[in-house]
């Protein structure tokens, strides 16, 4: 089978851009706004991540959580995205986008979404992520909703 991917957008990933309100005091985001996003997307839980310069995370993707990342700054990403559900009118279709410092935005990623980022900056950037579901499950007793893809050496979700 071939699984060469379209460079496209894709279904159901939402992009929200963030405006930072800027004083002298410094700048405040608003990061959830349950207004303007669909109530599945809610969250259950939120963290926050620091990754150095050059540094990768992912590519994974979730079978049932939907990820609301912020990428704000400090530094800048690279995300991909590639659509890895069968049943999508936009399967095989990989989003190549540029978030944080110089582009603020929240990035909705539903399941089935294999996602992966990139610090491209020349500092630590942080990512703040408020999931729709609970790491482990309430109380963590449940499996991880993970599905990995950075240790498989055939892996067709390429970094690049």
């Amino acid at each position: 089978m071939d699984f060469s991917f379209k460079i496209a957008e894709i279904n159901d990933v939402f992009i929200r851009y963030i405006k930072k309100h800027v004083d002298e005091r410094g700048w405040l985001a608003e990061l959830f706004r349950s207004d303007e996003i669909d109530k599945s997307a809610f969250p259950e839980m939120a963290y926050v991540s620091l990754t150095m310069p050059n540094i990768k995370r992912g590519p994974h993707e979730h079978t049932y959580q939907t990820d609301y990342f912020c990428f704000l700054g400090p530094s800048d990403f690279k995300i991909i995205l590639w659509d890895n559900r069968k049943d999508s009118p936009t399967y095989l279709h990989k989003t190549v986008l540029f978030l944080g410092e110089n582009i603020p935005a929240a990035l909705i990623v539903p399941p089935g979404i294999v996602h992966a980022y990139k610090n491209i900056g020349g500092k630590d950037g942080l990512v703040i992520n408020a999931a729709n579901k609970l790491y482990a499950g309430k109380n963590k007793k449940e499996p991880v909703d993970e599905i990995r893809h950075e240790s498989d050496v055939n892996t067709i979700f390429i970094f690049d």
